[in-house]
């Protein structure tokens, strides 16, 4: 179990770096919502210009695995605590969902993807 922390936390650093790459400005990582119930975290939060991502990542050997990590209910969760973020900052630009799978040897951003 805590090699399995470990590895999510490395896999969100990286996430992170791969994002300061592309022009992209952490605004929150590891952002909670509903602590007592219904409880979301959305991995990173990022900007650039016009443009707020909601991050979620993902950390396994594959990227069909990784896709498949993400349910149902967990994505109705992360849009209903990124829809409070952007109510809460009365956020006028644009905003989308992406997944980072990171894998062994590669990263993956799918744009869009929630």
């Amino acid at each position: 179990m805590r090699d399995t922390y470990k590895a999510g936390l490395f896999s969100e650093f990286i996430a992170r770096m791969y994002l300061r790459v592309h022009g992209f400005r952490i605004l929150e990582r590891r952002y909670v919502v509903g602590r007592n119930t219904g409880r979301a975290e959305i991995d990173i939060i990022a900007r650039r210009k016009n443009l707020l991502i909601f991050v979620e990542v993902k950390y396994r050997p594959d990227l069909n695995t990784a896709l498949g990590a993400v349910s149902g209910p967990q994505i109705t969760r992360l849009r209903r605590s990124a829809e409070l973020y952007l109510m809460q900052r009365r956020w006028g630009g644009d905003a989308r969902f992406d997944i980072i799978a990171v894998m062994p040897y590669k990263i993956r951003w799918i744009r869009g993807a929630i």
